[in-house]
């Protein structure tokens, strides 16, 4: 029987505000690659697959590519070197489309969009807020959830003007994100399970109780 492919997305800023917590995000990445492939093991039905967007103002790296979950590789000091600016929407914009060529003949998949970022955008020039809020509101359609993760900006409103209701703030420090991480790989294995059961995957993906930013510090 032919397993249903699960492509995690994840957009990865890069951008010269992150130097500050470059180990965190190092760690809880490599923390969060565990947890994919854990659930490849958790839910043998399903194919993992991963694509790493990162990015800064100095164009974007594919640190993977529709990987398998056995070839995932963890993230390290030398592949993430935070620096530049921060042209968000062209990298979201960038990263739809390289996932859009991988699915052009594919018909039984979800996709799981992992956006994190601490600042707003500021550099790009390819897409508008706007254009971005069309793709994403036309794939929401299509089995595609979409997930904010922010800190030192306005991390609901941006979200909510690019058409994303799953949305994640935490403190920048070590406490801070910890806890997000934690949040996120509780929600991502949580997202693996209801596709399992075949439930509605586009809305609570951090909260069942709740749509709204979920603030893990006062």
């Amino acid at each position: 029987m032919k397993k249903r492919q699960i492509h995690n997305l994840i957009i990865l800023d890069e951008s010269g505000s992150m130097e500050s917590i470059k180990s965190q995000v190092v760690s809880g990445f490599n923390e969060t690659v565990q947890t994919i492939k854990g659930s490849q093991k958790l839910f043998p039905e399903q194919e993992q697959f991963i694509t790493v967007v990162s990015f800064n103002g100095l164009g974007n790296k594919l640190l993977h590519y529709n990987d398998e979950v056995k070839n995932l590789q963890q993230l390290n000091a030398h592949l993430y070197n935070p620096d530049a600016m921060t042209p968000l929407f062209d990298a979201i914009g960038f990263a739809i489309n390289k996932m859009k060529k991988v699915l052009k003949d594919e018909k039984d998949f979800n996709v799981l969009v992992t956006i994190f970022t601490d600042g707003e955008e500021n550099a790009s020039k390819e897409y508008t807020g706007n254009q971005v809020k069309i793709m994403i509101e036309k794939l929401k359609n299509e089995n595609w959830t979409f997930t904010y993760i922010g800190t030192d900006h306005d991390v609901e409103k941006i979200a909510i003007n690019l058409s994303i209701t799953n949305t994640l703030s935490f403190e920048k420090d070590s406490e801070g994100i910890s806890e997000m991480f934690v949040k996120e790989r509780n929600a991502r294995n949580n997202y693996y399970k209801k596709v399992s059961l075949d439930e509605e995957t586009n809305s609570n993906y951090f909260d069942e109780r709740d749509h709204s930013e979920q603030k893990l510090r006062p």
